[in-house]
């Protein structure tokens, strides 16, 4: 894989915590369910939270034909993604090197409504099953008013930088003599048991990406 175009983005501060290859920023994006989409509009920055899919180096991106993000977006214009994944609360013997183990990404790009329909569906299909693989198979089909209510992003990825920590605390020398509690909590997103819909017919069983899901997530 090469390297994404990121020689516009900043490498200065900490850049023994970054990473620009294309595998690196693939991990997190398929590894992440919600992303922080920042754009503007009406000469405002605004950023939202969006759950979104990728499909090779494009990143796809939905909502409501009417809304704010859609029609902000839909003709071409800079977008940034941000997505992170916090492993863990990193506690130092002093507030000042207290901090998280993480991993993120940040894309910058441009998004642009697809109105080809073929192109539609697979960016639906993707989204859905991102959200548990397989999903799309088990859900009936979306309806024509549905699907001309939806509006399909498609995000270039022009530019892209991961950032992250791991280990414990980094305390200056002469605080290790402290006698104050240091170390890592670590954060896990685990599964629990599926909680069926009240409403939900007595014969149903979970299916498969339901079941598939939480063996992913807790295997992790």
């Amino acid at each position: 894989m090469q390297p994404f175009t990121a020689q516009k983005i900043s490498r200065v501060r900490k850049s023994d915590r970054a990473a620009y290859d294309s595998k690196s920023v693939f991990a997190i994006l398929d590894e992440g369910l919600v992303g922080q989409v920042g754009f503007v509009a009406g000469n405002r920055p605004i950023v939202i939270p969006m759950i979104y899919a990728r499909v090779g180096e494009t990143v796809y991106l939905h909502g409501a034909r009417a809304t704010r993000f859609v029609k902000a977006l839909r003709t071409g214009a800079p977008v940034c993604l941000g997505v992170t994944l916090v492993d863990g609360l990193v506690l130092a013997r002093s507030a000042f090197h207290s901090s998280v183990n993480y991993r993120s990404v940040v894309l910058h790009g441009e998004a642009v409504e697809t109105k080809d329909e073929a192109e539609r569906e697979i960016a639906l299909e993707a989204i859905t099953n991102h959200l548990a693989p397989g999903r799309w198979d088990e859900v009936r089909p979306s309806t024509a008013r549905e699907l001309r209510a939806t509006s399909v992003l498609r995000m270039t990825i022009d530019a892209a930088s991961c950032k992250y920590r791991s280990g414990p605390p980094v305390d200056d020398e002469e605080d290790y003599d402290l006698p104050i509690w240091a170390g890592v909590i670590p954060f896990s997103a685990d599964a629990g048991a599926p909680q069926a819909d009240d409403r939900l017919l007595p014969e149903v069983e979970t299916p498969a990406s339901v079941a598939r899901l939480v063996e992913i997530v807790n295997g992790r």
